[in-house]
Parts: structure tokens; sequence; C-alpha cells
């Protein structure tokens, strides 16, 4: 009898001091709903590093553009793609605007044999999307409420896409 009432007391003491432990995760509504490769988390870093680089130092924003659209193709679930996608939008409005050290006609889309720029408005097009984009869909991103400002410019954010 004595022993049970041991066991039972030492269950009691364990219990009293794993429940505030369980109770601080009760604010968890969900767990990660996307499982990423790291390989591909990996090279998009890098790109996303590099585009950076083009973007904010060297003012190459054809360059940055063309990496951001590489992670988006590659790795469309990438931890980061709020970044990329402001890097994208802003890109292309800095392009329309005939801002930074690049001229927007480097920016050449291949279909097949064909070669094709875009004009100026085509750039903010491309601009405004990938700035709706990010608003709608990360609304908890750093990015969002700079996004919104270029996108007074530009007509205000698209709707979301049911």
């Amino acid at each position: 009898m004595r022993k049970s009432c041991l066991i039972l007391a030492l269950f009691a003491v364990v219990l009293a001091f794993t429940v505030p432990e369980t109770r601080a995760q009760g604010n968890v509504k969900q767990g990660p709903d996307v499982v990423r490769d790291p390989d591909m988390e990996k090279d998009s870093l890098h790109n996303l590093e590099v585009a950076r680089q083009y973007f904010k130092l060297r003012k190459a924003y054809v360059a940055a553009l063309q990496r951001c659209e590489e992670v988006m193709a590659g790795n469309p679930v990438f931890s980061k793609i709020d970044e990329i996608l402001f890097i994208a939008g802003q890109s292309s409005l800095n392009l329309a605007e005939s801002k930074g050290k690049q001229k927007s006609n480097q920016y050449v889309i291949h279909e097949g044999d064909k070669k094709t720029t875009l004009t100026a408005d085509e750039f903010r097009e491309k601009a405004r999307d990938y700035m709706s984009h990010l608003v709608n869909s990360y609304p908890d991103s750093k990015f969002r409420e700079e996004a919104l400002e270029s996108l007074k410019s530009l007509g205000g954010p698209k709707p979301k896409a049911p």
C-alpha cells in the first residue's frame, strides 16, 4: 500500500511539472503545411543572395529579376518567396521607369526561336502582379508595407484570385 501511494505521488509530481509545458504549446494552430526540399532551399537561398546583390548594390534590375524568376519557377514554396516577389516586383517597376545600370531591352523572353522584350507598361503590369501576389498571399511579410506603397503608383493591388 505504501509503495502504491509513493508511485502515485511521484506520478502526480511528474504530471504537475509537465502540464505547464503542454499548455504553453496551446496557441499552435497547425504545423508547417509545406515540405521543403533542403537542397532546393539552399539553391534558392543562394539565388536570393545573388538577386539582393544585383538589386541593392549593382542596380542591375534585369539580372535581379531573372534570378527571382528562376527561384519562382524552380521552387515556388521557397521559405523566403515573399522577398523574391518583392525584389522581382521592384526590379520590374525600376525597369519600367528606366532606372538602374541595365537597359530594359536586355530583359528578353525566349519563345522558341522568337525573342521579345517588354514595354514600360508591360513591366509595370509585371510589377503589379508580383507585388499583388505578395500583398495578397503573405500578409505577415516584412515587405508588405513597402509593396503596398509601390502599388499605389500602379493602381493598387489586384484582387486575390479565387
